[in-house]
């Protein structure tokens, strides 16, 4: 199995050189792809410096799903994987990668910070669906629709050739939710999600100066936006999925309101964060279902790889 790593970053120098080092140490048969965008800590020297990265990629836009896209775009692999710039795989990382994909058609794993298992998608992990479930394996799981969905970690996946091709990639529209949105689309098309425990990364903190140009803010407007969308997009408008999307208002409401009882938060922050759930819900909810009617498909993705050719402002391949 030939396989190729993206490694989406933005604002990580450091972390991405450990994300890099440990590549090198654990998968060192492997093509390597970084995209990177737009970053202004000297990432880009960094990584051109380097003998161990197969592909820079310079993108513009700042959403991580637009950055996977890149990478896959350029990959060679006939199997992908993704892993975040902040986290590191282990020594039994790509054998279970390669037994995971030999009887799947995606693997992931368990994403560890500071000793302690986070699994999922951190960058993400304020945008799920709640109600989850958790497998013998350790796989997160919910029964939406009749459908069986088993999530998996975007900054720790690897996936069949295939796989992408169905998906067409992740949707950009989402500036968080991609992998829920993609975890769903893959159920839809009865692929195979298995969850592997050698398929580990460990997170590394950031550094009390590091930035990542806002990839893990708390927006509670995009997160009902990316939330709705994927709902009505995936399913249409039924009462599953206003319920689902009631259920997680009222909790973060709560959630809230407790802020202000306690003085972390005030009464005005509370009505203004209700105000953009509100607009997130019916955003998210119209633009879903156009891009329902946009793409019947089974792969539900109007806004994927094959969408738009210009994402790249800039290529350094060491492959030519």
């Amino acid at each position: 199995m030939d396989l190729s790593v993206v490694v989406p970053t933005l604002n990580g120098r450091d972390r991405l050189a450990a994300c890099l080092d440990a590549l090198a140490a654990h998968a060192p048969d492997t093509e390597v792809i970084v995209v990177n965008g737009p970053s202004a800590d000297g990432t880009t020297g960094m990584v051109r410096d380097r003998d161990d990265v197969d592909v820079l990629v310079e993108i513009s836009d700042r959403t991580v799903n637009v950055a996977r896209n890149a990478g896959i775009e350029v990959a060679n692999g006939d199997a992908v994987a993704l892993v975040d710039y902040d986290n590191r795989i282990g020594e039994p990382w790509l054998e279970g990668v390669r037994e995971g994909l030999d009887r799947a058609d995606v693997v992931t794993g368990p994403v560890r910070k500071n000793g302690s298992r986070t699994d999922g998608d951190d960058r993400e992990a304020e945008d799920g669906d709640g109600g989850s479930d958790r497998g013998d394996d350790g796989s997160e799981r919910r029964r939406i629709a009749g459908r069986e969905v088993t999530y998996f970690a975007g900054g720790n996946v690897a996936f069949r050739r295939e796989a992408l091709r169905d998906l067409d990639g992740f949707d950009e529209y989402l500036r968080i939710g991609g992998a829920r949105d993609a975890s769903h689309r893959l159920a839809r098309m009865e692929r195979e999600v298995v969850w592997r425990s050698e398929v580990a990364v460990v997170e590394e903190p950031p550094s009390p100066t590091a930035a990542d140009g806002g990839r893990t803010a708390r927006e509670w407007g995009w997160k009902y936006r990316a939330l709705a969308y994927r709902l009505a997009k995936n399913y249409g408008i039924r009462p599953t999925t206003l319920v689902r999307t009631g259920k997680h208002a009222v909790t973060d409401a709560a959630s809230v309101a407790r802020d202000v009882v306690r003085g972390e938060g005030t009464p005005s922050g509370w009505v203004a964060n209700g105000r953009d759930v509100v607009a997130g819900i019916v955003a998210g909810g119209s633009d879903g279902l156009v891009a329902r009617a946009r793409d019947r498909t089974p792969a539900r993705n109007p806004n994927g790889i094959s969408t738009r050719a210009d994402r790249a402002v800039a290529r350094y391949d060491a492959r030519e």
